[in-house]
């Protein structure tokens, strides 16, 4: 056998080891790998996303009831400057706060008014005003309602996916704090294996998968790691 046979043949036999090797799972430190065991089963308070207090924001609506009392039990819309009107009421800024807060001040605005023990109930019907903007290489780019809790892979998933020719290793969290402006950097493929958790998304977040406007932000800083392994926060601007 010549040399170059030899190597053809060597290489078909690596080749074919290759393919029956298991694949290994890299994960973060600390992370349970179960290796041909079933996932143990999760305890009921694991079935349930952990709720957050819904903020109540223009073009919501929502229901009140106020026991007994007809004509003050009706749906009102918020309007655009996040008010809603009652009678007894009057014009009440409510964008800001949740059905309880409201409910709370609307028993102590009606003993005012001298409605005696006053019995409020304050449902949310529509929740229109809490929403997260997707773009970029997603399959389908848009504003979706944002209700709970929801996580990154949860919301890109909301947006039918990732395209073919998604960068999944610069998909970028923008986000207002407090007149500030932050982008975090994420690495899909790193939170897909474990390398650390699927982020929080919240209200007018804005998540931009693998556009040039996400690697003008962050330049070229992780052009040769193979994986974010941790996001990268961005402070754009102060004011």
């Amino acid at each position: 056998m010549n040399n170059r046979a030899f190597f053809c043949s060597g290489l078909i036999v690596t080749l074919a080891l290759s393919a029956c090797a298991s694949p290994r799972f890299e994960g973060r430190p600390g992370l349970t790998v179960f290796d041909n065991k079933p996932l143990p089963e999760p305890l009921r308070q694991d079935l349930v996303i952990p709720s957050r207090p819904y903020v109540i924001g223009p073009s919501d609506q929502l229901s009140i009831d106020v026991f007994g009392i007809d004509e003050l039990s009706k749906n009102v819309t918020v309007d655009l400057t996040g008010q809603i009107a009652l009678p007894l009421v009057g014009a009440l800024k409510v964008s800001g706060m949740t059905a309880d807060e409201l409910t709370a001040d609307l028993v102590a605005r009606l003993r005012r008014a001298y409605v005696r023990n006053p019995q409020v109930t304050v449902n949310i019907v529509t929740a229109a005003s809490q929403v997260v903007t997707v773009d970029g290489s997603v399959a389908t780019p848009g504003i979706y309602p944002l209700v709970g809790r929801m996580s990154l892979m949860r919301a890109i998933a909301r947006a039918a996916g990732t395209t073919e020719f998604a960068r999944e290793n610069y998909v970028v969290v923008f986000r207002n704090v407090d007149s500030k402006r932050y982008a975090a950097l994420y690495d899909l493929r790193a939170i897909r294996q474990g390398m650390y958790e699927d982020p929080e998304i919240f209200s007018n977040d804005v998540i931009y998968v693998g556009d040039d406007q996400a690697r003008r932000v962050f330049k070229d800083l992780v052009t040769a790691a193979p994986l974010i392994t941790t996001p990268l926060i961005y402070l754009i601007n102060k004011n």
